[in-house]
């Protein structure tokens, strides 16, 4: 059995002000799923990769911040690793085959592919990840990569420089790193491939390489030492030190949707939430989550996208680097996804006394519940408008509904369960308002 790991530990605002550090551009429901639904990335690379890839167990590699939101949208039928902090690729690998042997029981034999959790491919992609599998079931070599083949002399990519024949595979001669356009002509005509960031390796290959920075590479040892390993990519800690290593192609669709101007070519549809597009407008995308209509006309080539957390209207080549721009434009998410549903923030305030209150809109689906908690700081009055669910209040439970209206004072321990999808308007008032004052407890409902 194979087994794949997904990278997710990525975090930022390259789709702002859809994404954020809570809610990274793999997790954003934009891409049409085949029943006409919406779809994340991250929704879409499973779904390929259990129709079309090599019979496998997932595992997906993140960090906690991202950990609910992929319960979410995945369930609980894939395996979670969380990082207890970020530290780069090499370090998430480690930590990942450390996991698929001590917790899982894998073989120091296993296959293992690890890949990146959010390209946009076509299905041979994921067949070419069986083929990889097979080279190195064949001894072909120790370390199997995925090549890209180029439509463009990119400089954006690295470069894999071809070598004999292995057979499925062919050998790695050489790598060079984002070349110029010039630099980049000349590889392609060698036959050069794009490196996909895609590895297959049998689990000892590196957990022995483990074993040179700790000497207990189980789970825990390994999680509890993580400040130790060196802060680097698998790239360049692996990859480029291999002396046993090959590449298969890939020839087909693959994406990096990085960008507005790269994700905007594969929309359903040029408008996306409460908007409008004029006639006199070309080549522009609208992505509006907020109620308030939009209506755009006389655009050429932009995008306009409008979140909780912002609005943006800009130029589709002019959002390449729009992370550096915005990195400073809020202190907080205002939509996340978590294990139990979703929120967003209405609205905060603060006081001329250094007093606030946040108002949120929180929905919790069905069967899923928040944490038995309590707050240092912060009161919060929860009015149910929608659904029904079972209320904790200091221990005692109450069945509650639309209409039902609940002051808890900081230090009183409280939970709620849906029973139904459940809509809550919350008011948090307080003199510090943080998503980390919150201590939780078990409950047994």
């Amino acid at each position: 059995m194979t087994q794949l790991v997904l990278l997710s530990g990525g975090s930022g605002k390259r789709l702002w002000p859809l994404s954020n550090e809570a809610r990274s551009k793999q997790f954003l429901h934009l891409l049409e799923a085949p029943d006409g639904s919406r779809e994340s990335m991250l929704q879409r690379v499973i779904r390929q990769a259990r129709a079309s890839g090599p019979e496998c167990e997932m595992t997906i590699a993140t960090n906690q911040v991202q950990k609910d939101i992929i319960i979410n949208q995945l369930g609980d039928g894939v395996g979670i690793v969380t990082e207890p902090q970020r530290r780069n690729t090499f370090p998430a690998i480690a930590l990942a085959c450390a996991y698929l042997r001590s917790v899982k029981g894998c073989g120091h034999d296993e296959t293992v592919i690890v890949m990146p959790c959010d390209p946009y491919t076509g299905d041979g992609y994921f067949r070419t990840m069986a083929k990889m599998a097979e080279s190195l079931v064949q001894g072909q070599a120790e370390l199997v990569l995925m090549g890209i083949r180029p439509d463009c002399p990119s400089e954006k990519f690295g470069y894999i420089i071809p070598g004999e024949s292995l057979g499925s595979a062919r050998k790695v001669l050489s790598f060079t790193e984002k070349p110029d356009t010039a630099r980049a002509e000349e590889l392609l005509r060698r036959g050069a491939c794009w490196n996909g960031g895609v590895f297959a390796f049998r689990l000892g290959y590196v957990l022995d390489m483990l074993s040179s920075y700790l000497d207990d590479t189980s789970f825990q040892s390994v999680y509890d030492n993580y400040s130790l390993l060196p802060k680097t990519s698998f790239d360049y800690e692996v990859v480029e030190k291999a002396s046993s290593v090959a590449f298969v192609e890939y020839e087909g669709e693959w994406k990096d949707l990085g960008t507005w101007n790269s994700l905007s070519e594969v929309l359903p549809s040029h408008v996306s939430g409460n908007a409008l597009l004029g006639p006199h407008s070309r080549d522009t995308h609208i992505v509006n989550e907020l109620s308030v209509p939009i209506f755009c006309d006389g655009l050429e080539s932009a995008v306009v996208a409008a979140s909780p957390d912002g609005i943006l209207i800009a130029s589709k080549d002019c959002t390449e680097g729009i992370r550096s721009y915005v990195e400073g434009l809020s202190d907080r998410p205002m939509y996340e996804e978590r294990r139990w549903g979703v929120y967003t923030v209405m609205g905060r305030s603060t006081y001329s006394d250094g007093y606030k209150s946040i108002t949120k809109n929180l929905t919790i689906y069905a069967g899923r519940n928040i944490s038995y908690q309590v707050h240092a700081h912060r009161d919060e009055i929860w009015t149910f408008v929608d659904g029904e669910g079972l209320l904790v209040l200091d221990g005692v439970t109450t069945k509650v509904g639309r209409g039902d209206v609940v002051h808890i004072k900081k230090g009183q321990y409280h939970a709620i369960k849906a029973l139904t999808d459940l809509q809550i308007i919350e008011v948090q008032t307080g003199d510090l308002l943080d998503e980390n004052d919150i201590v939780r407890v078990g409950w047994d409902w």
